[in-house]
C-alpha cells in the first residue's frame, strides 16, 4: 500500500469530449472528477488513479505537481 503522505500529484485536465466513446470511458472520467472540457483536478499520483488515467489517456492530459 502506498503512503499518501509521501505520494505525489498530478493535474488531469479534460481536452476531448467523451462523446463518441464508450459509455464506460465517460464514467472513469466522471470517477476522476472532470465535469466540463478544459476542466483541471488535481489528484494524488497512486496506481488506481493511474490506471483510471491509462484508460482515458487519448481523453486528458496529465501533468505532475511541483511541491
Amino acid at each position: 500500500m502506498t503512503n499518501t503522505a509521501s505520494a505525489g500529484h498530478l493535474k488531469v485536465t479534460l481536452v476531448r469530449s467523451t462523446i463518441g466513446f464508450d459509455r464506460r470511458q465517460a464514467e472513469v472520467v466522471k470517477g476522476l472528477g472532470l465535469r466540463r472540457l478544459g476542466h483541471t483536478v488535481e489528484l494524488q499520483d497512486v496506481p488506481s488513479i493511474r490506471g483510471m488515467i491509462r484508460k482515458v489517456r487519448h481523453l486528458v492530459c496529465v501533468s505532475e505537481v511541483e511541491a
